[in-house]
């Protein structure tokens, strides 16, 4: 895959900011989150499963083994809303997808739009598998779902170096400073002969 520019802007209402470089910075501060975590900074963790809202812009690339593709993908997350639009050659040009509390709605390039389980069905149709679109909001920023058991590997700086999941393993490498905190520039999604890749090239905290 190749590089691509992306910015994330994490919007934080009252001190919130604040907060977050405090409990980022402080390095010294560790506790494990979950059994599995203990080389993991947990308040690191907690911090960034605290993020109301984020967005960014990326390069994906995906191999179900029999094939793949390529796409740049741009997601927004307002609490629990996640909105994510795939542009590329995946033979539809785009697909808007949209999933909250209320389950997913997925828009096609042809302006269509499905809901709950219809919308499940287009999209795993598309892709050729289906996302795991609960935890991804999560896992993009380098920390586990907190509705969900997992276990984790911690890198010297008390990082996420790799995560299993759902059934998922979750892999990140070339962490970048940006403003309170490291994010991952790359993300490695496995699960059976699935893999998915996504490259970011730079991230933007307020």
């Amino acid at each position: 895959m190749g590089g691509s520019s992306l910015r994330l802007r994490v919007r934080l209402r009252g001190g919130a900011c604040l907060a977050l470089a405090a409990t980022l910075l402080a390095g010294c501060a560790t506790r494990p989150v979950a059994p599995g975590l203990a080389t993991v900074d947990g308040q690191r963790v907690a911090a960034l499963q605290s993020l109301a809202g984020f967005s960014f812009r990326g390069q994906l690339a995906a191999s179900t083994g029999e094939q793949g593709f390529s796409a740049a993908l741009d997601w927004q997350q307002q609490t629990g809303e996640s909105q994510a639009q795939l542009r590329g050659p995946l033979g539809m040009g785009s697909a808007r997808l949209s999933y909250g509390a209320a389950g997913l709605r997925y828009t096609g390039n042809d302006g269509r739009s499905l809901d709950g389980d219809a919308a499940e069905v287009a999209l795993a149709q598309l892709l050729g598998f289906a996302p795991p679109l609960a935890s991804l909001r999560y896992w993009l920023l380098g920390v586990p779902d907190p509705g969900a058991a997992a276990n984790a590997r911690g890198d010297s700086a008390g990082r996420v170096a790799s995560l299993t999941q759902s059934g998922w393993q979750v892999d990140y490498a070339d962490y970048q400073p940006s403003g309170h905190a490291a994010l991952p520039g790359r993300v490695t999604l496995q699960r059976g002969r699935l893999r998915l890749k996504l490259r970011i090239a730079h991230w933007v905290l307020p």
